[in-house]
């Protein structure tokens, strides 16, 4: 296995925590109040005390999912686990996407709405960067 490619595969596990962190927007009930930014964690958070079985979804597509695929490929590329699973990991990688579609449309509905002002924030960008590198990085470890 190429060494950039296990590199990249392993500065994803760096990268995901951060992403999770990372303001994905910034709300607010009108443009006149401030905004508060929203992460993936204080989502989360949020989640948990309102609704328990979106909660767990949204955990296991926006952490779990990708970790797990991340330290899949990880195992993959240092001979610990056979490339045989590889499709199991993709499933995973496509599963982390579905949160980002989750996010969009939540975006996508708000400014809708009209009433609430909605932007997007650097760590959309990078949790969308994380997931599409995941997706090539399995693509490329398939070829190989």
């Amino acid at each position: 296995m190429p060494v950039p490619l296990r590199f990249a595969n392993l500065a994803l596990l760096i990268l995901y925590p951060v992403a999770w962190f990372a303001p994905l927007l910034r709300a607010g009930l009108l443009p006149l109040f401030g905004l508060s930014e929203i992460s993936v964690v204080t989502g989360l958070q949020s989640l948990w005390s309102s609704d328990v079985a979106l909660a767990l979804l949204v955990t296991f597509l926006a952490i779990f999912a990708p970790y797990l695929k991340t330290i899949g490929l990880a195992m993959i590329h240092f001979g610990l686990m056979r490339r045989k699973v590889l499709p199991v990991f993709d499933i995973l990688g496509k599963l982390a996407m579905a949160d980002i579609f989750l996010i969009a449309l939540y975006v996508v509905v708000v400014k809708g709405i009209g009433v609430a002002t909605i932007e997007t924030a650097w760590g959309l960008y990078l949790f969308t960067g994380c997931v599409l590198a995941s997706v090539a990085i399995s693509h490329l470890t398939a070829r190989r």
